[in-house]
């Protein structure tokens, strides 16, 4: 059985725009004959069949949100989610989630597919894989099509888009400050995410607290890496060549398993070596012991503010709607792992 062609590869094989494609099959006046001619036999050659949610695809509103996260078992993006769902469910909107997977592939061929009718706009948080290839076109021809987009957490400065972010080098100089407030010297940096936007900012914002307070910087307590694995065999000769008193961890994983690790080392925490981590998950707050100290990210706020953003560019009735970047603050929770001042 042959696949069924779409209005986007139709355009990309004859060179014409999408929307020159939708109103030749709709037999648009706008549109020589000629042109349309053609259109419509390339498109009966190659199987097409119309998509009836897809055929007035500017005109049309599906009322239909597209959501794209890269990790269904990080909690931080179901409470983002839980902030999307109601802000749409408010304004009269459904809400499609896919996951990524991380993979640039996948995040690819769900814009693809629910760009060609199914859903009015998107939002989402970039894969690892496109971060790490630094490919983000397909973000910018989605834009250029009409399907408006509202990046979260993991931003592209090179996309222009409406932005939700939370205050990432800021979170982190504060949070790497207030254990040289409680007597932490060795700090140590503990992070699965660097090759993320985000991994990157909060990496930047713990330098900067141990050279505002005359910290040396020792490399060997800077755990960057890309995998849970790779960060675990980090630690595992950080633990046996160094005696920390602090740790700051750049996600919530990583501060579950730096908790774990200093616990098996024969650490007391707090007592001798406190622990924060970025991201406010139920792991860390409730089904841990000792409780982790964490930087919040509001994760519901991110997801109704994203939701809010494209809800009211779809609805804008304005020819030039400038793109809007809105920072949520974070807010430091303190609990078990780290001394009291």
């Amino acid at each position: 059985m042959k696949a069924k062609a779409t209005l986007k590869q139709i355009a990309k094989e004859l060179n014409v725009s999408v929307s020159t494609v939708s109103k030749a099959l709709n037999d648009s006046p706008e549109i020589s004959e000629q042109t349309k001619t053609r259109i419509k036999e390339y498109a009966k050659l190659k199987n097409y069949k119309p998509n009836v949610i897809g055929l007035n695809l500017k005109n049309r509103k599906t009322k239909t949100i597209g959501l794209i996260i890269p990790n269904i078992l990080n909690s931080f993006f179901a409470k983002v989610f839980t902030g999307i769902e109601k802000v749409a469910e408010e304004k009269g909107y459904n809400v499609i989630t896919c996951i990524s997977n991380e993979s640039l592939k996948k995040e690819i061929s769900t814009l693809d597919m629910l760009s060609n009718g199914t859903i009015d706009g998107f939002i989402l948080s970039v894969s690892e894989e496109a971060q790490k290839l630094h490919e983000f076109n397909h973000f910018k021809e989605i834009i250029n099509e009409g399907t408006p987009i509202v990046m979260f957490d993991r931003i592209v400065d090179e996309v222009e888009c409406d932005k939700v972010v939370v205050d990432d080098f800021d979170s982190a100089f504060n949070a790497t400050q207030h254990l040289i407030n409680i007597g932490c010297k060795k700090i140590a940096l503990f992070s699965s995410i660097g090759n993320l936007s985000v991994g990157k900012l909060r990496a930047e914002g713990y330098l900067k607290a141990l050279q505002n307070n005359n910290i040396a910087i020792n490399t060997d307590l800077i755990l960057r890496t890309d995998s849970e694995d790779a960060l675990k065999a980090k630690a595992e000769i950080l633990f046996d060549n160094h005696t920390i008193d602090g740790i700051f961890a750049l996600e919530e994983d990583d501060s579950v398993l730096a908790l774990r690790i200093s616990l098996k080392r024969g650490y007391i925490i707090p007592e001798n070596l406190s622990i924060i981590g970025f991201a406010d998950g139920i792991l860390a707050s409730r089904r841990l012991s000792p409780s982790l100290t964490t930087v919040s990210q509001h994760g519901p706020e991110i997801g109704a503010a994203a939701a809010e953003l494209l809800i009211e560019r779809l609805e804008s009735k304005e020819n030039e709607y400038p793109y809007k970047t809105t920072v949520i603050k974070t807010e430091l929770r303190l609990r078990e792992s780290t001394k009291t001042l």
